[in-house]
């Protein structure tokens, strides 16, 4: 026991080491590494890594109570009187063997979830270009896609950016995923008896323009200009549009809570204020365009459609609306999960991730489909 607690205070000082080594000087997360501190940090967080997985092997083995080694006549199961052992049959060891093999295979369950990384080359060419080269990132999303560190975080993003790259190049599945984000989106506006009409121009008029080959360099700056670092479907629609839509829904500004919480105003009053406030946000900001006409402003033309929807749903009094919109939302951020997820995707090569990706895409896109169709 003195050693599993000399493990523990280890554990805990490359922690914090690897907490404070990821700051800097004590302010924020590094985006991007350079080779050195990659290196070292991926060399901390691998050692760490094998020391946690040490340490729940040692607690499985002499702590739980399910090991073999707390069964009955295993020899560590303390009796208070010693009459009460007794001979077992040849039937009865039998059983006892059965049992103590199955718990054998709980740690063979166990393992599963530490994989080995030296048999996922994809992941293994990531972790070289982090080291060699960086990889540049807008926003770390280490803990939302429930990555053990940053340098995980990073080296999967990678590998993903390659994935969705390879996706896409499929005309079926960039068709699948047109038609799905124009029925998510335009189910999520009829549920709420909201008129698509208007999102489904705008959604039509966007693809319009991004298929246009002339467009992409403007598209390009304007992205970049935004701090959005690799023009792909996770940098883009997961991170840039959603990831950052769901985080501003959590903390709104302070007078748009003033006007829905305020117990005086009926609902139908409340819903156009906050209507009113987001479509004035949005028209400052189409103001500040560079390209009048480009993909920022096609984004704000289907956000005036679904910006206040989202907004009335996740902080509105609509116990109903909102749970869907927090349905939607968990989808969503469960889909981010599933491919950051090294036992829900496979991370051998690009063809290999892309099809599970587009696995895990294709469940969740069902799923939301089923919570929003008319019952």
């Amino acid at each position: 026991m003195k050693r599993m607690e000399a493990l523990e205070t280890s554990i805990n000082y490359w922690e914090d080491a690897l907490a404070m080594y990821r700051s800097v000087e004590g302010g924020g997360p590094l985006a991007v590494l350079g080779p050195e501190e990659a290196a070292f940090c991926r060399d901390l967080q691998q050692l760490l890594d094998a020391a946690l997985d040490l340490q729940d092997r040692s607690e499985m083995l002499f702590l739980d109570e399910r090991s073999v080694l707390f069964r009955p006549g295993s020899g560590t199961r303390q009796h208070d009187d010693p009459g009460l052992e007794t001979d077992l049959s040849g039937a009865e060891s039998f059983a006892s063997a059965q049992d103590q093999v199955a718990d054998l295979r709980e740690f063979e369950e166990f393992t599963e979830l530490f994989p080995d990384l030296e048999s996922l080359p994809l992941y293994q060419a990531a972790l070289r270009q982090l080291e060699n080269g960086g990889i540049p990132c807008r926003t770390l999303r280490t803990e939302v896609v429930r990555c053990g560190s940053d340098c995980e975080y990073l080296a999967k993003l990678h590998c993903l950016r390659l994935a969705f790259q390879h996706i896409l190049r499929e005309p079926l599945n960039y068709a699948f995923f047109v038609d799905a984000g124009r029925q998510i989106l335009a189910d999520l506006l009829l549920y709420a008896d909201k008129d698509p009409k208007d999102f489904l121009i705008g959604y039509q008029a966007m693809l319009n323009y991004i298929q246009d080959g002339k467009n992409w360099r403007d598209i390009e700056e304007e992205l970049c200009s935004k701090g959005v670092k690799a023009l792909t479907f996770y940098d883009v629609v997961m991170d840039y549009i959603l990831m950052d839509a769901f985080e501003d829904l959590e903390s709104p500004p302070s007078s748009v809570t003033a006007v829905v919480q305020n117990r005086w105003l009926s609902n139908g009053f409340k819903e156009g204020a906050l209507t009113t406030a987001v479509w004035s946000v949005l028209k400052a900001k189409r103001r500040m365009l560079k390209f009048p006409n480009g993909f920022m402003a096609h984004f704000y033309t289907i956000s005036e459609q679904l910006s206040p929807l989202l907004a009335w749903g996740f902080l509105g009094p609509d116990e109903t609306l909102r749970d869907t919109c927090m349905y939607f939302k968990e989808q969503v951020m469960g889909f981010l999960a599933d491919i950051f997820n090294f036992q829900k995707c496979k991370y051998i090569s690009v063809e290999e991730l892309a099809r599970d990706v587009m696995l895990n895409l294709k469940n969740r896109v069902d799923s939301i489909c089923q919570r929003f169709s008319p019952q």
